[in-house]
């Protein structure tokens, strides 16, 4: 089961990097942890730029434009 939460994508992305550090992983494994994990990190990029647009929204509500 992915993880919906920004936390929870953290710590499945180093439980992903846990089993790929095993030396009995097989190379088939590997391969379908690691695109695991690149989509997983993916999302969490992508909930990191939402945070930031929201945020940019809330200041310019509350301060209006805060270039100068």
């Amino acid at each position: 089961m992915k993880p919906k939460k920004f936390e929870d994508k953290l710590e499945y992305s180093k439980e992903i990097l846990e089993k790929l550090t095993s030396p009995n992983i097989t190379l088939d494994e590997a391969m379908k942890l690691y695109e695991d994990g690149i989509k997983n990190i993916k999302d969490a990029q992508n909930m990191i730029e939402k945070a930031k647009v929201k945020i940019e929204i809330i200041e310019q509500k509350y301060f209006g434009s805060i270039d100068g």
